[in-house]
């Protein structure tokens, strides 16, 4: 029963989980201010912002930095808690636990103590350094979650040409993303429906089996879908390369922004 709940639990948070990624497009849709600028412009703005995080060794710009980011968040009229959920549960607590050592390393001693005859000692120039890190962490996931956010995941995509990434790359990473949802649906209904057939108990030879022809079945299913999806390009006009509409179209908005960021990091410098 342990088992069978914690396989149910594993399927139905991994589906959530995709719903909550994909669903959150609904902010990019919203009349904010990021949502207002041009995806290229947004996306270089963006850039200079994690550059200049990455290169600079001053806690107060570090907080100046995520400070904007959270003004943006409040502007692009997104929940301050949703996105504070989003950008300090997993990643900035992780690497709190890789800079523990550094707080220990040599310099100005803070705190002293002695544990089995050995000395610890945090120093000044440690927890300095820790800071930066732990900041500089926090401020670059937070741009990237809110430019991921306020920017229409089809609008990224095609921004990347700009990088003259390959068309066949970025149409695959496309399709990627439309049909994983569609693969883990369809294994949350495989796994109901074998649960509804055979119940709870099963035997061990026989639940092998059962995995295995699902497994094939899946195998197959995606294989059918595949052929129907480039089939269904071909008869689209697709012939090997891929055109897409630009629609993009800087304005004065657009314009007035990045020249501000490029001011306002050159300030910070």
């Amino acid at each position: 029963m342990k088992s069978n709940n914690f396989i149910e639990r594993s399927i139905v948070g991994v589906l959530e989980f995709l719903k909550d990624a994909i669903f959150a497009e609904e902010y990019a849709l919203k009349k904010g201010f990021l949502q207002s600028l041009d995806p290229r412009v947004k996306i270089i703005s963006f850039l200079l912002f994690i550059v200049q995080a990455l290169l600079t060794k001053s806690i107060a710009v570090l907080f100046f930095l995520y400070a904007i980011c959270l003004f943006l968040v409040l502007i692009s009229r997104i929940g301050l808690g949703f996105f504070l959920k989003r950008t300090w549960i997993f990643i900035p607590l992780f690497s709190l636990f890789i800079v523990i050592p550094a707080i220990f390393s040599p310099g100005e001693a803070l705190l002293t103590w002695h544990v089995l005859g050995a000395k610890l000692m945090i120093t000044r120039q440690g927890l300095d350094g820790a800071a930066i890190f732990i900041m500089r962490v926090v401020t670059c996931e937070s741009l990237v979650v809110l430019l991921s956010l306020t920017t229409k995941h089809f609008a990224l995509l095609k921004v990347l040409r700009i990088f003259k990434i390959p068309d066949i790359f970025i149409m695959t990473l496309g399709m990627c993303y439309r049909y994983i949802y569609l693969f883990v649906g369809l294994i949350q209904n495989t796994y109901l429906a074998i649960k509804s057939r055979v119940g709870l108990g099963v035997q061990y030879q026989r639940g092998q089996n059962i995995v295995a022809w699902n497994i094939a079945s899946l195998w197959n299913r995606s294989l059918r879908l595949n052929e129907q999806v480039y089939q269904a390009m071909l008869s689209r006009g697709y012939q090997g390369e891929v055109s897409v509409w630009n629609d993009f179209k800087i304005r004065a908005r657009d314009r007035l922004w990045l020249f501000g960021v490029i001011i306002l990091i050159i300030w910070i410098m």
